[in-house]
């Protein structure tokens, strides 16, 4: 062989060694909250849909590529939530709602996952609202993993996820039943490696 054609051949095994490495173990990542959102819709008398959401979260995702498999862990402050009024964040944050004085943190861990081919699809786990806990079905709608678009170095994930709850199930009762008992769930999701 010449040696232009065995340098090629030992690139192309040390790439090929680097990628299976790097991708056969679990990678942790750190939900980057000025792309991450979780926001919440519902019909109001039959008027309107209402769509509200929260400013602050906090979470971690581990994700193994090869295994395929995966873990989400999301802490919401509650108190953070944002209806564009003052009077209404007030309003959702008191004890026949969210009771956010006794329950600060609404929390989403999850399960199990499920994939089709390298595609997540979907996100089993258990939501907690007011201290109470119900099992969850996000259905990804999006997912991209790999280097960012914009910081090419960084390693990332992003996801879009949806899910629907019942309020009355978490004990969120005011105004049941002219404010709708389904409540649409959002999820955008951005993670950089940690």
């Amino acid at each position: 062989m010449t040696p232009n054609i065995l340098r090629k051949l030992a690139f192309a095994m040390t790439a090929s060694g680097v990628v299976v490495s790097a991708q056969a173990e679990p990678v942790n990542y750190a939900i980057d909250p000025l792309h991450t959102a979780v926001r919440f819709g519902y019909d109001h008398l039959g008027w309107t849909y209402q769509q509200h959401g929260f400013d602050t979260l906090t979470g971690r995702v581990m994700l193994d590529r090869t295994a395929r498999t995966a873990a989400v862990e999301v802490s919401i402050d509650a108190r953070s939530v944002n209806t564009g009024s003052a009077i209404f964040n007030g309003q959702i944050q008191a004890e026949d709602l969210f009771d956010t004085a006794r329950y600060p943190a609404i929390t989403f861990k999850s399960n199990s996952v499920k994939f089709e081919g390298d595609r997540l699809v979907s996100i089993a786990g258990d939501l907690t609202i007011k201290g109470i806990t119900k099992p969850v079905t996000l259905s990804v709608t999006r997912f991209n993993a790999g280097p960012h678009p914009i910081q090419k170095k960084r390693e990332s994930i992003g996801a879009d996820a949806v899910a629907k709850v019942k309020r009355s199930d978490f004990n969120l009762l005011k105004q049941l039943p002219m404010v709708a008992d389904d409540i649409d769930l959002s999820f955008t999701l951005q993670a950089f490696k940690e």
